[in-house]
């Protein structure tokens, strides 16, 4: 059973992380530095991309259920966006508040459309405002390792992260998994694991409420929440991470492309 965090909550953490976001942007030597975590972009890139993901998502939700995406690609809504560093930021904090007004005006429970079809996360706007945490989450480490002065991801945004990526990223009822069958788990510091299955039926996820009442994993990592959900965004090495088992199958978890 998912543990999410309440929707009043995801829309709290979404303000709170593209703030810090903006801080860090904010003190960062210039908007053409490189992002070492996403190495094609320079700091202005990641403004706008971050910016952009939130108008879109913005007049998705307001769009309402759809089979297919009502609106243009991410980089359309960032056309617009200014030159200059506090004008680029006031647009990137406008395009923050367009996505919590669409989220407070829709609720957690309206349908829309997603992305992740065959996963485990619903086609609502709640869903899409879990996931818009950890897209600000994730990129609040980019800006601030950018600017120098990284910060461990906050532990509420962490753990849910952890099991959103998981949930929507990690799970698959359309595509068989390509290998062996095999079964890893995910162990948070803070006292949350979930064990992912891995077979021909694809790829299912489902929280441990008591880690080690189940058969022993094929693998597993130990972390905490922020490390565990920087290592599953590519952010960190699993090297990072403690793992046991075979270390072979998180590799190939990664470089898993369900759609492809």
């Amino acid at each position: 059973m998912t543990q999410t965090l309440e929707f009043p909550a995801l829309l709290r953490l979404i303000d709170e992380r593209s703030v810090a976001f903006r801080a860090a942007v904010a003190s960062a030597p210039g908007l053409d530095a490189k992002v070492p975590t996403c190495p094609e972009w320079t700091l202005r890139d990641l403004v706008l991309h971050l910016g952009g993901v939130h108008r879109r998502w913005a007049a998705i939700v307001t769009t309402g259920a759809a089979e297919t995406p009502p609106v243009g690609k991410t980089a359309e809504f960032a056309s617009t966006a200014p030159e200059e560093r506090e004008a680029l930021l006031a647009w990137s904090a406008e395009s923050t508040e367009q996505l919590l007004g669409a989220l407070r005006e829709s609720g957690p429970d309206r349908g829309c459309w997603t992305w992740w079809d065959g996963s485990q996360s619903p086609h609502t706007s709640g869903a899409v405002a879990r996931h818009q945490v950890q897209e600000a989450t994730v990129h609040t480490y980019d800006a601030q390792i950018t600017a120098g002065a990284p910060q461990p991801l906050p532990a509420e945004a962490a753990l849910d992260g952890v099991e959103e990526f998981l949930f929507t990223c990690c799970a698959t009822t359309t595509s068989a998994w390509p290998h062996e069958p095999a079964v890893v788990e995910y162990h948070a510091t803070e006292g949350r694991s979930w064990r992912v299955t891995l077979s021909a039926d694809g790829a299912r996820s489902i929280p441990l409420s008591v880690p080690g009442t189940t058969p022993a994993a094929d693998a597993s990592a130990r972390g905490t929440a922020g490390e565990l959900v920087l290592a599953l965004y590519d952010r960190i090495p699993m090297d990072s991470l403690h793992v046991d088992g075979d270390r072979r199958l998180f590799d190939q978890l990664q470089a898993w492309d369900p759609d492809a």
